[in-house]
């Protein structure tokens, strides 16, 4: 059941990080994958790793950028209705909210937010007419968690989760499922800032139940279940994938 030989998969956000581990798990569970980044040099670099590791699915590249209605207007005329789609993108600017600049306030939302709707709505569209389909977005702990410096970016997070639920309720009736991965931290260029700060580092892993980071691939297993039939009655829900992160709060281990 878990298996996507003959599917289609549109992975946004393939050329690095969470979107091309996404990518070979799906491809090795047997679907065609497009590999789309705004990077094209980056989605074909992905896409040649696939082809070379022999798995059961195939893979090409795609460019599309999240910021430009047109791109995804122009991804999807080339592209069709997949039968998964999946998108990762997203960008944060640190900073607290009486700091924030309008510039930075719009790179944000743009991107997160913004890119997102578009790409949802164009392919929500085709979706529905083909009359089946996954949508898979990804949120984040920030959707119900946050700290200093994560406003725009948690209030980007949170809103994805209700632009997937509303997705599910106006496109189930024509067979098209949405639903959200939300990891919690996971080790990918977005977060080399704060590898590059062991201090800080350490303290998120040690704000998770498992004492550690994530690796990207720790990403493919949620993905795969809910472009997969075995998630055939899941819709508009939302899985965490956050080594247990919003489970405990982990302020202090009381004795017992």
């Amino acid at each position: 059941m878990f298996r996507l030989d003959g599917r289609t998969a549109l992975v946004v956000g393939a050329g690095s990080g969470i979107g091309a581990a996404v990518a070979h798990g799906l491809a090795a569970f047997g679907a065609d994958v497009i590999c789309a980044d705004a990077r094209v040099d980056a989605a074909a670099a992905t896409a040649k790793a696939i082809a070379g590791a022999g798995l059961a699915g195939t893979a090409s590249e795609l460019a599309l950028d999240m910021l430009s209605s047109s791109s995804i207007a122009a991804a999807a005329e080339a592209v069709g209705a997949p039968h998964i789609l999946v998108t990762t993108p997203a960008v944060n600017v640190r900073k607290r909210i009486v700091d924030y600049a309008d510039d930075e306030l719009d790179r944000v939302v743009d991107l997160n937010l913004k890119g997102t709707f578009r790409l949802c709505r164009e392919f929500g569209r085709i979706m529905a007419a083909a009359g089946r389909g996954s949508m898979i977005g990804f949120s984040s702990v920030r959707s119900q968690t946050t700290e200093p410096g994560q406003g725009a970016y948690a209030a980007t997070k949170a809103a994805t989760v209700m632009l997937f639920k509303t997705l599910a309720a106006e496109l189930g009736p024509q067979g098209v499922r949405a639903n959200i991965v939300a990891p919690g931290v996971v080790e990918t260029p977005l977060t080399a800032q704060i590898k590059a700060q062991p201090s800080w580092w350490g303290a998120y892993a040690d704000k998770t139940i498992l004492k550690r980071w994530a690796q990207p691939s720790e990403m493919v297993g949620a993905v795969v279940f809910l472009a997969s039939d075995a998630s055939s009655y899941v819709t508009g829900a939302t899985l965490f994938v956050d080594g247990g992160w919003t489970a405990a709060d982990g302020r202090f281990e009381p004795p017992t």
